[in-house]
């Protein structure tokens, strides 16, 4: 079974919108091991109202913090540590789509990143969306990714920009699974059209 980590370049950039495409798409389980605020309406509220297949289970994240903030300094106002052997992953018998916090570097505590909880056998998925400086915290990520050995492949989103794409893709070689346009909401239905376009491609990860 695939374990699918979904990163992003930067906060707000459409990693939860993206997880739920992947989710939906090979009826995976969602798994969010650190949501910083927003506990009421967090990722995994999210996901789960935006995915309709009946086999998805949505696992509690391994950290719930207050306050929107990087992890590390979330947790110290919640008078935590985040300590990576207390992340565990869900048992299941299923595919598993993992969403990190904000970009790939955020710091989890004084020594441990985002990174630090992709294995080697994750596929990583990066989503990019453009702005300026977009195509620098694009190249970075995945190059550092690439790097690590990690099988990478991106997730455009937003509208089409295409020197920006172009660019990301001649200098990086990886897979592009498609592009999420800007669309005026995001719902069931949308999330399934995406779900079917992308699938083919979610599938040979």
């Amino acid at each position: 079974m695939k374990k699918i980590f979904v990163t992003g370049i930067g906060t707000d950039v459409g990693k939860t919108i993206a997880s739920a495409i992947v989710v939906e798409a090979l009826q995976a389980d969602y798994f969010k091991p650190v949501q910083a605020g927003d506990l009421d309406n967090s990722d995994t509220h999210k996901v789960k109202k935006l995915v309709s297949n009946p086999k998805s289970q949505f696992h509690p994240n391994s950290y719930a913090l207050h306050t929107p903030m990087s992890p590390h300094a979330a947790a110290e106002i919640d008078g935590l540590t985040i300590q990576l052997d207390k992340i565990k992953l869900p048992e299941t018998n299923n595919h598993l789509v993992i969403e990190g916090a904000g970009g790939l570097l955020v710091p989890l505590n004084e020594e441990d990143t985002i990174l630090d909880l992709i294995q080697p056998n994750y596929k990583v998925i990066v989503v990019s969306r453009h702005y300026l400086g977009s195509i620098n915290h694009t190249l970075m990520t995945i190059w550092i990714l690439k790097e690590q050995g990690f099988n990478v492949s991106v997730i455009f989103n937003g509208d089409e920009h295409k020197t920006t794409e172009g660019i990301i893709k001649k200098m990086t070689e990886v897979d592009v699974i498609g592009r999420i346009d800007d669309e005026p909401y995001f719902d069931t239905m949308v999330i399934k059209e995406y779900a079917e376009r992308f699938r083919e491609k979610l599938e040979m990860l």
